[in-house]
C-alpha cells in the first residue's frame, strides 16, 4: 500500500497536480510587503528581485514560472519582486543581483544562484531541492570518499549513487525529487564524474546518466557476493527518470530469493509493484538443499534488477514439474505462459536476460549522441551483471578457463577408484558459476601443468563440478567418502588413500597451492635413519621445485617408538605446512646429547631463523597441544603480514596489533621502519605470557597496498603514518588507535595496552561483523592469475 501511495504521489508531482493549477499563467510578483510577511513566516520562498528585462531574462521568467508548480509540491513558494515598483532593501539596492536569484529558508536567506545555473525548469527544480536537500545527499568526487560513505552506512542504510554528467539536467532533477521522497529510507550520494567512475566501470566521456544501488543494508538470511570491503551494487538498467528510479527502488526491495512448494504453473504472476518483471525459478532436492539455496541466491545477485528469483521445492507433492527439467521462467508480456529449461550452467539463465537487456539498451542507443562508441557500452553492461573484480576477471579471461586436459574430472561414478589409484589426489570442488571458483580454477589448471611439466606423476589434480555432482559434494551418509560435506566453495582438499582428508586454507593462488602439494608430497613425518640424513632433512630441500620457497621444519627426538603417537598425529596435521622429521632410539639420544636435549623432545626450526638456534619444545602427550605448541614456535615475534599469510593468521583468533608503515623512498626512510619493527618486537618480548594475546604485527604499505583500505576502513580516514591499530578483539568489535603523531615506543605501546584492558581508552570506532581485514585484501588472492588490484 505505501509504494501505492509514493506512486501516485510521483505522478501527482509530474503531472501538474490540479487542473486549476495548470491553468495558472501568471507568475506571482510579490509585494515589498508581501516579501517580508512571508520571510518572516519562516517559509521557504525562491525569489528572483527584477531590475530590468532583457531578452535572456525573459526566457528565464518563463521558466520560472513553470517551476512553481513542481517547487510548490516540496513546499517552495516561487515568485518574483519588481524592484521597479517595490525596493526590498539590498536586494533592489544593487545592480549585480540582476543575475541572481535567491532561496530563503527560516526567515533568512539561505542560498544564492546564478542564472547561469538555473536556465530551464529543470535547471530551476533540480538546484533548489539539491540546495534543500545537501545535508542528507552526499556528493563524492574519489573512490576513497565513496568507500568512507560506504562504510559509515554498512548495516544502516543502502545507498541509491547517482551519476549525472553536469548538474540541472531532466536526470538530476530526478534524482532530487526521489530523493526528497525516499531520503530517510537510503543515503543519496551525487557524483558528476571523477576517479570514482573508474570503480564504477564507466567512461567518463559517456552522455548517459547511472544510477546504483549499494546494498550496505545488512541482508539476514541471504549470503552477499561480498568479494572485498564494498557493497555489492546493482546498477539500474532503464533510462533515468523519477518513475523509472521509483520501480528501480522498489524492484531492490523485493526480496532476494522466495521459496515456493508450488508448481511454477500455480505461481501467480508478480503482483504489484513488480508486475512488469520476469520470475526465474530453480528446482531444490532435499538431498541437497543447503546447495540448491546457495545456488539459487548467487544468481539472484547477479539477476538482481532483471528478474525475481523462486525456489520451488521438490519435495512438496504440488510440484508437477518433470525431473529433466532443472529451471524455468516466466515473461510478464506472456501473461501466465512458463517456459521450462534443462540448464547445464547457470550462465544460460543470464543470457537468456542480457540478451533482452542488450536489446532496451539498444533501443536506448538509437536515442543518444553518436558520441557515446559501443565498446564503451558493452564493457559497462559486461560490468553491470559481473559486479566484482574477480567477476570481471573471470569474464575478461573466459577464453582460457576451459582447457580441461591437465586435470581428472571426478564423478559419483569413478571418485573412489581414481582416490585409490593414486598416491595423492589433489581436488578441486567448484561451482561453475560461482566467480572465485571460476577464477581459482584456472590458478588449479595452472598448478597441474606445472606439476606435469616438472614429471610429478605421482600427484593426480582432479575437479568435481559440485553444480552437476550434487550427491557427491554432500558426502551422503553410508557413500563412504572420505571427507564431510563441502559447503564452501572452492574448496581444495588433499586425499591420501587409508588417511582422513586434508584441508587447504592457504591463499587461493597458485604459488600458494604449489607450495602446499609439494611439501605434502614429502612423508610426515620422516623417519630419519642416520645422523647424515638428519642433517640433510635440516639443509637440503627434499624437491628442487621446493628450492625458492622458506620451509619450516620440526624434528621430534623419542627415546623409543611407543612414545611417538602424539607427535606422529601432530605432524599429520602439519603436512603441506612444514617439514617434519623423527628420531628415535640410539639415535634420538645421540642427536640430543650433541645439542644438550633432554629426551624427549621437540625441536622447531623456523625459516625465519637459523638452523642452529631452534626452539626447544616437551613433548605432549596431547596431539593437539603439541601442535598449539608448534604453531606458536613457527609464528615470527613481529610477522609482516601480507596477503599469502593472512590466513594462517587469522586462523590463530588472537587480537591483532597492527603497524602500518609506508613505502620508503630511501635509506632512511627504510631505517625508520625498521626502527619502528624492532621496537614492536621490543613490546612482544619484553612482555612474554602478557603480550600471548595478541598477535603483534606489520603491514608494508608499499608490498601490500591493499593495506591502505584495511587502514582508513577502521579508522574512517587515511591517518599519518605509522600507524598503530588493535583489532579483532575477543571480548568484542571494537578498534582502537594509538594517539596519532605519538612517538611508537615500547613503554608508550605497553600503557596504551593495559589502558584499553581496563576499560579507560575509548575506541576509534566499531569493526564490521563482515571482517574488513580480511574482505580488503581478498580481492588481491587471485593476484598472481589475473593481476587483480584493488
Amino acid at each position: 500500500m505505501m509504494w501505492m501511495c509514493v506512486t501516485v504521489f510521483l505522478l501527482w508531482m509530474r503531472s501538474g497536480r490540479c487542473t486549476d493549477k495548470a491553468n495558472t499563467s501568471d507568475l506571482i510578483e510579490y509585494t515589498a510587503a508581501d516579501f517580508y510577511e512571508k520571510l518572516h513566516s519562516g517559509k521557504m520562498m525562491f525569489i528572483y528581485f527584477e531590475h530590468q528585462v532583457s531578452p535572456t531574462i525573459s526566457l528565464f521568467l518563463v521558466e520560472l514560472e513553470k517551476s512553481a508548480e513542481a517547487l510548490q509540491d516540496y513546499g517552495v513558494l516561487v515568485g518574483k519582486v519588481n524592484c521597479n515598483k517595490e525596493l526590498v532593501y539590498t536586494y533592489c539596492a544593487e545592480e549585480q543581483l540582476l543575475h541572481t536569484a535567491f532561496l530563503f529558508r527560516g526567515g533568512k536567506e539561505f542560498l544564492s544562484f546564478d542564472l547561469d545555473t538555473i536556465f530551464d525548469v529543470n535547471s530551476i527544480v533540480s538546484e533548489v531541492l539539491f540546495a534543500i536537500l545537501r545535508d542528507e545527499i552526499k556528493y563524492v568526487h574519489t573512490d576513497a570518499d565513496l568507500l568512507t560513505m560506504e562504510k559509515a552506512a554498512r548495516g544502516k542504510k543502502d545507498i541509491v549513487l547517482g551519476y549525472v554528467c553536469s548538474l540541472g539536467t531532466q536526470e538530476h532533477r530526478s534524482i532530487m525529487e526521489t530523493a526528497y521522497v525516499y531520503g530517510s529510507k537510503y543515503q543519496f550520494i551525487l557524483i558528476t564524474g571523477g576517479p570514482v567512475l573508474k570503480h564504477l566501470g564507466v567512461n567518463e566521456s559517456s552522455p548517459s546518466s547511472r544510477v546504483w544501488f549499494l546494498h550496505c543494508r545488512v541482508h539476514s538470511g541471504f549470503m552477499t557476493p561480498m568479494t572485498s570491503e564494498r557493497c555489492p551494487l546493482t546498477r539500474m538498467r532503464k533510462p533515468l527518470s523519477t518513475l523509472s528510479l521509483h520501480s528501480f527502488l522498489q524492484l531492490m526491495e523485493a526480496p532476494l530469493v522466495t521459496e515456493v512448494y508450488d508448481d511454477p504453473s500455480s505461481v501467480q504472476p508478480p503482483q504489484f509493484p513488480y508486475q512488469q518483471t520476469p520470475q526465474v525459478f530453480l528446482f531444490s532436492h532435499p538431498a541437497t538443499e543447503h546447495l540448491d539455496l546457495d545456488t539459487a541466491t548467487t544468481l539472484a545477485w547477479r539477476l538482481r534488477g532483471l528478474a525475481l528469483l523462486l525456489l520451488v521445492h521438490r519435495q512438496s507433492p504440488a510440484v508437477k514439474t518433470l525431473d529433466e527439467y532443472n529451471a524455468a521462467y516466466r515473461l510478464p508480456e506472456e501473461s501466465l505462459e512458463v517456459k521450462y529449461l534443462t540448464l547445464n550452467s547457470l550462465d544460460e539463465v543470464l543470457v537468456l536476460f542480457a540478451d533482452q537487456e542488450k536489446d532496451e539498451e539498444e533501443e536506448e542507443e538509437d536515442d543518444e549522441e553518436d558520441n557515446e562508441g559501443v565498446d564503451d557500452d558493452e564493457e559497462d553492461s559486461h560490468f553491470g551483471k559481473l559486479d566484482d573484480e574477480i567477476a570481471a576477471a573471470v569474464f575478461e579471461n573466459r577464453g582460457t578457463l576451459s582447457d580441461m586436459d591437465s586435470v581428472t574430472q571426478l564423478t559419483s561414478d569413478n571418485f573412489h577408484s581414481a582416490v585409490a589409484q593414486s598416491g595423492l589426489t589433489v581436488v578441486l570442488f567448484y561451482l561453475k558459476w560461482d566467480a572465485v571458483s571460476m577464477a581459482f580454477l584456472s590458478s588449479f589448471i595452472e598448478v597441474a601443468e606445472r606439476l606435469a611439466d616438472s614429471e610429478v606423476n605421482e600427484v593426480q589434480m582432479s575437479v568435481v563440478d559440485c553444480s552437476e555432482w550434487t550427491d557427491l559434494c554432500a558426502a551422503q551418509p553410508g557413500s563412504a567418502l572420505p571427507f564431510q560435506p563441502i559447503t564452501a566453495f572452492p574448496s581444495v582438499l588433499l586425499l591420501h588413500p587409508q588417511h582422513p582428508a586434508q584441508h587447504f586454507r592457504g591463499m587461493l593462488g597458485s604459488e600458494s597451492l604449489h607450495r602446499f602439494i609439494m611439501i605434502s608430497r614429502v612423508a610426515s613425518p620422516v623417519r630419519l635413519s642416520t645422523l647424515e640424513e638428519a642433517q640433510s632433512f635440516l639443509l637440503e630441500v627434499p624437491h628442487p621445485e621446493l628450492a625458492g620457497y622458506q620451509l619450516d621444519r620440526v624434528v621430534g627426538l623419542f627415546e623409543a617408538q611407543t612414545q611417538t603417537a602424539a607427535f606422529t598425529e601432530a605432524a599429520k596435521s602439519l603436512r603441506g605446512e612444514a617439514l617434519t622429521g623423527l628420531l628415535t632410539d640410539e639415535l634420538a639420544e645421540k642427536w640430543a646429547a650433541d645439542h644438550t636435549v633432554d629426551l624427549p623432545a621437540v625441536l622447531v626450526f623456523p625459516s625465519w631463523r637459523t638452523h642452529t638456534h631452534p626452539f626447544t619444545l616437551p613433548a605432549s602427550s596431547s596431539a593437539e597441544e603439541l601442535l598449539t605448541h608448534i604453531n606458536t614456535a613457527l609464528l615470527h615475534p613481529m610477522p609482516e603480514l601480507t596477503v599469502e599469510n593472512l590466513p594462517s593468521f587469522l586462523l590463530l583468533g588472537k587480537a591483532l596489533l597492527l603497524l602500518f608503515v609506508g613505502e620508503e623512498e630511501d635509506k632512511i626512510g627504510r631505517r625508520q621502519n625498521q626502527a619502528l619493527v624492532k621496537e614492536m618486537r621490543t613490546v612482544v618480548e619484553s612482555e612474554g605470557e602478557t603480550m600471548e594475546r595478541y598477535l603483534a604485527c606489520w603491514i608494508h604499505l608499499g608490498r601490500t597496498p591493499a593495506g591502505m583500505s584495511v587502514l582508513g576502513s577502521y579508522v574512517g580516514s587515511m591517518p599519518p603514518l605509522p600507524a598503530l591499530v588493535l583489532t579483532h578483539l575477543p571480548s568484542g568489535d571494537q578498534i582502537y588507535q594509538y594517539p596519532p603523531n605519538t612517538p611508537i615506543v615500547a613503554s608508550s605501546v605497553l600503557h596504551w595496552l593495559q589502558r584499553v584492558e581496563d576499560g579507560t581508552e575509548s575506541p576509534t570506532g566499531k569493526e564490521e561483523r563482515t571482517e574488513s581485514l580480511k574482505l580488503s585484501l581478498k580481492s588481491h588472492k587471485f593476484q598472481d592469475s589475473y593481476a587483480i588490484q584493488l
